[in-house]
């Protein structure tokens, strides 16, 4: 139902050429150029800026391109209401999450929610914060998980809970038992630490730059499963996370959450988005209700298993 012009001004500015545009399309790349060509010309205005590695949108392509996707995405729920595919079964979500949410916290709640809903399928995409809020904006996904440090542009928040950042440990480290834990002490340990693009890690910079306490990690991952089987066979390493991202795995593992007590390391709160007057199908509002009821349930519990 789309035209040559839009499934190939979609295909150069998701894929980023004219060349992998035509490997995904199977289509010549002389053809392509035509389309967008034409397309352009119709706007009135150029929609990529060349370059000699590739096409990249400019304003005006990220304005049409953001219009694209929204009638897009309003078509597919108009015929799937059309089809009688709006009732939960047969229908597929789509979400977005970072990473440390990804860890644990999601695969339990989708396959818990699963376990009533069978017929729901899921995409899952596992990005940075940027990465999920970019596929939001994009209309790339039906609902987002992450942390989050401020409110987003053309993002409705359906729920947020406290997400300050906790040192984790092992229940016989030295600092597990110790009376308080400052930033200073964990110059002593080996430390595992997040890459600069997450929240979690922002905000430690932050406190420890504030604070004067500058500590040198001895690794970085962009991902939280390496940072946790490290700290499991490091007995004196410490890294960082939420309570939401290790959930039963501390105590399963014997591990331990600190709090330092820093209140940068506070200004961070897990959120449910969606897209602003985003219209969602039965089985979206069934998960989404499903979120609120898990994540509201899990927020207590969790605060009292961190040490002050």
């Amino acid at each position: 139902m789309l035209s040559s012009e839009i499934r190939y001004f979609l295909a150069v500015a998701n894929t980023g050429s004219l060349s992998a545009a035509s490997e995904q399309l199977f289509v010549a790349v002389s053809a392509i150029s035509r389309q967008i060509q034409r397309l352009e010309n119709q706007v009135g205005v150029p929609l990529f800026a060349r370059h000699a590695r590739g096409m990249v949108l400019n304003e005006a392509g990220e304005i049409f391109a953001h219009h694209v996707r929204k009638n897009l995405l309003d078509m597919e729920y108009a015929l799937a209401e059309i089809k009688g595919l709006k009732a939960v079964r047969r229908t597929l979500i789509r979400v977005a999450c970072t990473d440390g949410l990804a860890f644990t916290l999601l695969p339990r709640m989708i396959a818990d929610f699963r376990n009533d809903n069978p017929g729901v399928l899921f995409d899952v995409k596992v990005a940075s914060t940027q990465g999920v809020a970019e596929a939001l904006r994009n209309g790339e996904c039906d609902v987002a998980l992450q942390f989050s440090l401020h409110a987003e542009r053309g993002v409705e928040v359906m729920g947020s809970w406290p997400a300050p950042v906790l040192i984790v440990m092992h229940q016989t480290h030295p600092l597990a038992t110790a009376p308080q834990v400052t930033l200073a002490d964990l110059s002593h340990y080996p430390l595992a630490l997040p890459q600069q693009n997450t929240t979690v890690r922002q905000l430690f910079e932050l406190a420890s730059h504030m604070n004067g306490s500058l500590v040198e990690p001895v690794m970085t991952c962009d991902t939280f499963s390496m940072l946790f089987q490290f700290l499991l066979r490091t007995p004196q390493a410490v890294t960082i996370c939420s309570a939401f991202t290790v959930l039963q795995e501390a105590e399963t593992h014997g591990l331990i959450l600190r709090s330092v007590g820093i209140d940068q390391l506070s200004q961070r709160t897990l959120q449910l988005q969606m897209q602003s007057g985003r219209p969602r199908s039965a089985a979206l509002n069934v998960f989404l209700t499903f979120l609120l009821q898990q994540l509201d349930a899990l927020e207590e519990p969790l605060r009292q298993r961190w040490k002050p």
